[in-house]
C-alpha cells in the first residue's frame, strides 16, 4: 500500500472535440476511462483517488453507475475555462499525502510497472516524469513540496511546465509508448480501439 501517494485525476476539460465527456469513454470491457484509471491506482495502491470535474460533468456523473474506488473523491471545477492548470489547483486544495500523481482522463493507462519507476525516485525529488523518445508524457509525480506552493499559488492561467521548472526534476526513460497518448477526437480514440 502506498499510503503516502494520491493521485489528482484531470477530468474537468470540456471536451469540445470529443463531443462528449473523455471520462466517459469505454475501453474495449465497457468500462469507463475514469472507472480504468481509478482502478488501476487503487491497484498501485494510493491512499486518495482525487477526481477533478467540471460542473456539467458532475452532473452527468450523477446519473449514472460508475464504479469508483472507495477511497475516491470528486472535486468540481466550477472554471473550465481556465484550463488544465486550475484543474490542478482545485484537484490539489484537498491533497493531503507526500506525494501525488496527476493524470489526464484522455490517457486510460496507468501501469503499476510505470507509476512504481516513478515513485521509486520520490525522495530525492520533488518532480518526476517519464520520457520515451526524447518526448515527455504522463503521468507525472509531484512532492508536497509542489502540492502546497500549488495550493498558495494565486495565478490561474500558468502552464503546469512552467510552474514546475523552479523544482528539482528527475526525467525517467521509460519503455513505454502509452505515456505519449492524448485522446481528444473521434479519431483518436477510434485509433485507440483498433489498438
Amino acid at each position: 500500500m502506498k499510503e503516502d501517494t494520491s493521485v489528482i485525476i484531470l477530468a474537468a476539460g470540456t471536451s469540445s472535440r470529443m463531443g462528449n465527456h473523455k471520462y466517459l469513454l469505454k475501453i474495449g470491457d465497457g468500462t469507463t476511462f475514469l472507472e480504468s484509471i481509478a482502478k488501476q491506482y487503487d491497484s498501485f495502491g494510493c491512499s486518495s483517488i482525487i477526481i477533478v470535474l467540471n460542473k456539467d460533468g458532475y452532473n452527468e456523473f450523477n446519473k449514472l453507475e460508475i464504479m469508483l474506488p472507495p477511497k475516491s473523491h470528486i472535486v468540481v471545477n466550477n472554471n473550465p475555462e481556465l484550463g488544465r492548470f486550475y484543474s490542478i489547483k482545485t484537484g490539489a486544495k484537498i491533497v493531503s499525502s507526500d506525494y501525488t500523481f496527476i493524470h489526464n482522463v484522455d490517457n486510460p493507462y496507468a501501469k503499476k510497472n510505470l507509476l512504481n519507476q516513478l515513485y521509486r525516485y520520490r525522495i530525492s525529488y520533488d518532480v518526476i516524469k517519464p520520457i520515451i523518445f526524447g518526448k515527455g508524457g504522463h503521468p507525472i509525480l509531484i512532492s508536497r513540496a509542489v502540492i502546497n506552493k500549488l495550493k498558495k499559488e494565486k495565478r490561474s492561467e500558468l502552464k503546469l511546465n512552467e510552474f514546475i521548472s523552479i523544482f528539482s526534476t528527475k526525467e525517467i526513460d521509460v519503455n513505454d509508448k502509452t505515456i505519449l497518448l492524448n485522446i481528444n477526437t473521434p479519431s483518436d480514440f477510434n485509433k485507440f480501439l483498433k489498438i
